[in-house]
């Protein structure tokens, strides 16, 4: 664990001297230091990892819960639906047909569509804070897509699953849906009704207890979540939510950042470690094909997006551009997919796709600048800083 910190640490160092940012970094660390690149391997099995890559996940979402304050899902609920409703609708549609096109299977294409349609929470967080964009009024709209994406996801893989599974009927199906709904459900009420309870609870003026209260709510309901077919990190985001709206939300949100970033670099170069890259070239072609799909309908769902919240093209651009990058539930489809038996095919192009615009989504995020001068009404401000850019009160 140490040598992973520390080669996260020494190349995130040499790429921040020529600009480059920290994600694809502490992949590419996983990478050049795995079982599957030729050289001195720090770890033969990316699984010894796998409980320290899942709290990495688990603190990036509940730190994106405590910024999400609910004033922000009470307030914008509708606008909030409409745009995460339509960037799903582009891009997992957009996946589905692309999925059936590659004439790899449905069982396929129903997985691809699930890769090509749902961003990264964890990578989309951590561009938002890379960039300094928390407080900016676009990251509202780009944090309600991912709550709804991550709400959309929750049933889709509690559907996908008895699929891929070859489940003996739909009622079992519907089972598990119902489960993970019912669920939801429940933590909902609990973020809407019970932060006055949660925040008593919580509430000390010791440091230390009160960042052991929050590790173990927030790692303990992750855990819950995945018995009820809920992913770990939805359940972390919303026990973030709760408590980011109590009266210690704030020493929390502060607590948590060193932690959420330790954690969140051992996420990444887990990732990293799982990538073979000598079977990347059989599927070139289909993930350049998929990732130039993906930016498109990005740029789409950007434009609705923007039109809904009534924004300018610099915020047009940086909802585009932030929501690219694919990655951790892309790997848990990829995973499902491999344990079902399905096509060879599918695990190399997921990794590949996913890198790429693991690489590509912090660098198109951080000069999104000049999709904003191609965007309708950009070139009026060309040269200048977008009025959306600067953080307003809302």
């Amino acid at each position: 664990m140490g040598g992973a910190f520390l080669a996260a640490a020494v190349l995130a160092r040499l790429g921040g001297r020529i600009g480059l940012p920290t994600i694809p970094l502490f992949i590419l660390a996983g990478i050049l230091l795995g079982p599957h690149t030729p050289g001195y391997t720090l770890l033969s099995n990316p699984h010894d990892l796998e409980m320290l890559s899942a709290l990495g996940l688990v603190l990036l979402l509940f730190y994106l819960g405590l910024e999400f304050h609910m004033d922000d899902l009470k307030t914008g609920g509708r606008k909030m639906a409409i745009a995460g409703g339509t960037y799903l609708v582009l891009n997992v549609g957009a996946g589905l047909i692309f999925g059936f096109a590659l004439g790899w299977g449905t069982s396929e294409a129903l997985v691809l569509a699930g890769v090509l349609g749902i961003s990264s929470s964890a990578i989309v967080t951590k561009i938002l804070v890379d960039l300094g964009r928390i407080g900016h009024p676009e990251t509202r709209p780009i944090l309600g897509i991912i709550v709804v994406e991550d709400i959309f996801l929750a049933l889709y893989l509690a559907a996908l699953q008895p699929i891929l599974s070859g489940a003996d009927s739909l009622s079992a199906a519907l089972t598990d849906g119902g489960k993970a709904f019912g669920f939801l459900l429940l933590l909902a009420l609990a973020a809407r009704f019970g932060t006055k309870l949660i925040g008593k609870l919580m509430n000390t003026k010791d440091d230390e207890l009160l960042v052991i209260s929050f590790l173990g709510v927030a790692v303990f309901i992750a855990g819950v979540s995945e018995m009820f077919g809920v992913a770990d990190a939805i359940g972390a985001f919303m026990v973030g939510l709760m408590l980011g709206s109590t009266s210690s939300g704030d020493r929390i949100l502060k607590l948590v950042h060193p932690l959420r970033d330790a954690f969140g670099a051992i996420f990444f170069f887990a990732f990293g470690l799982s990538i073979d890259p000598g079977d990347l070239p059989s599927v070139l072609w289909p993930v350049v094909a998929a990732v130039l799909l993906t930016l498109a309908m990005n740029i789409a769902a950007g434009l609705a997006a923007a039109r809904v919240y009534s924004f300018g093209a610099q915020a047009t651009s940086n909802i585009a551009t932030t929501l690219v990058a694919r990655g951790e539930f892309a790997l848990i489809l990829a995973t499902m997919a491999a344990a079902a038996g399905l096509d060879e095919r599918l695990s190399p192009f997921i990794a590949g796709y996913v890198l790429l615009l693991a690489v590509l989504a912090p660098l198109a995020a951080g000069r999104s600048h000049w999709l904003a001068r191609i965007l309708p009404g950009g070139r009026e401000k060309d040269g200048h800083q977008d009025q959306d850019q600067v953080p307003v009160s809302v």
